[in-house]
């Protein structure tokens, strides 16, 4: 496919009819090319998931400089992929290229946000997310004709992966350091040993973190998705906390057991169909002195609040992802990704509950304290 940009100059204003406002063509022709623009991060997105998976990244981080041939021989993959994986990722600014000794670079800020998978700024699996929730997009077109839904479980793997890859650093970042601390006298308390239950924990990144950190309290892990529970219990096999972690296929509104101290949910809330209900079930899982801990995408309470680079993110996720899986279960309240705090506090109030406070924040997440 061939493009000629060079002439860039805008052609002359059209005339318009019946009072239509007039186009301004300089405005036009620059949002023509912040379109062609995002065409090339849509296809980014593909990029990145294939040098995460292809170990270009890692390479480029280990050796440094490199030839589209010396990457190609480390990677063991063909050097024309190699060569124009390169020149877009030198395109996109994701590495420099040197024309002198035809070498790219993978400078050390984007080797970190990358290669290392436990840094917060870790993005690959978000990207991986993208390019998952993006791959069914058929479903979601007929979805959206017709109204229904599309399930968490119907999606491809790399959502169900991209997911726990991208939220997985923030939550080694935060969830024992600062997340917990923020709640009020929940720390001792799981240093002394009680029972908590984390409700839609995926593959158990949140369930054993927490558990390494607290080895006298006893956790139990609950997600309707089968696929997920299998993985979390091999993830706590290998982790060694399979002596207090239990993983267990229950849904919101049949959780087991009561008397929980603490009850988490981690980015799930607003996936449910009937956050009221799964609220309610939290209620009468929680003991009278129990805290329930929810932590959600980073939103405001308006429109306007979000309107943002990770609220546009957000709200991509909201339209193909989030607002589809719940439109899939009883009920549908479709409360959307950027539900925002007053949204969550609506739902904790109706559910019986008295007190509510945002007590930590991110860049991409909010956390909220919820007690009887």
């Amino acid at each position: 496919m061939s493009t000629d940009t060079s002439d860039t100059s805008a052609p002359a204003t059209p005339t318009t009819e019946g009072g239509a406002p007039p186009v301004d063509m300089d405005a036009l022709m620059g949002f023509v090319f912040r379109a062609v623009d995002e065409v090339g991060a849509t296809l980014n997105a593909a990029l990145v998931v294939l040098g995460d998976k292809l170990g270009y990244y890692r390479a480029l981080a280990e050796h440094g400089p490199s030839t589209a041939a010396e990457l190609a021989t480390r990677t063991a993959t063909a050097e024309p992929y190699a060569r124009e994986w390169l020149n877009a990722q030198a395109a996109g600014q994701y590495v420099t290229y040197d024309p002198a000794t035809t070498r790219y670079t993978l400078p050390p800020e984007q080797a970190v946000a990358l290669t290392v998978e436990d840094s917060p700024a870790f993005l690959p699996g978000l990207f991986q997310i993208a390019l998952g929730t993006v791959h069914d997009m058929d479903h979601i077109l007929e979805a959206a004709r017709s109204g229904a839904g599309y399930g968490w479980h119907e999606h491809v793997s790399d959502v169900h992966q991209g997911c726990e890859r991208f939220f997985r650093p923030s939550y080694i970042a935060y969830l024992v350091d600062a997340w917990l601390p923020a709640l009020e006298g929940i720390v001792p308390r799981l240093e002394q040993g009680i029972d908590v239950l984390d409700i839609g924990c995926g593959h158990g990144s949140s369930t054993i973190l927490m558990a390494q950190a607290f080895p006298r309290s006893r956790f139990t892990g609950v997600d309707y998705h089968a696929r997920s529970i299998e993985v979390a219990g091999q993830r706590a096999v290998e982790a060694g906390v399979q002596d207090r972690v239990t993983f267990e296929v229950a849904s919101a509104q049949a959780l087991p057991g009561s008397g929980y101290g603490l009850v988490t949910m981690f980015d799930c809330l607003h996936d449910m169909g009937d956050p009221v209900g799964a609220a309610e079930q939290v209620r009468t899982a929680l003991a009278t002195d129990g805290t329930w801990m929810v932590v959600e995408p980073m939103a405001g309470d308006h429109v306007e609040d979000n309107l943002n680079p990770v609220g546009r993110a957000f709200y991509g996720f909201s339209t193909l992802l989030c607002t589809p899986a719940s439109l899939s279960q009883d009920v549908g309240l479709a409360m959307g990704t950027q539900a925002g705090p007053a949204r969550i506090h609506d739902v904790a109030t109706v559910a019986g509950f008295t007190r509510f406070a945002s007590v930590a924040e991110t860049p991409f997440h909010r956390v909220m304290e919820i007690r009887p």
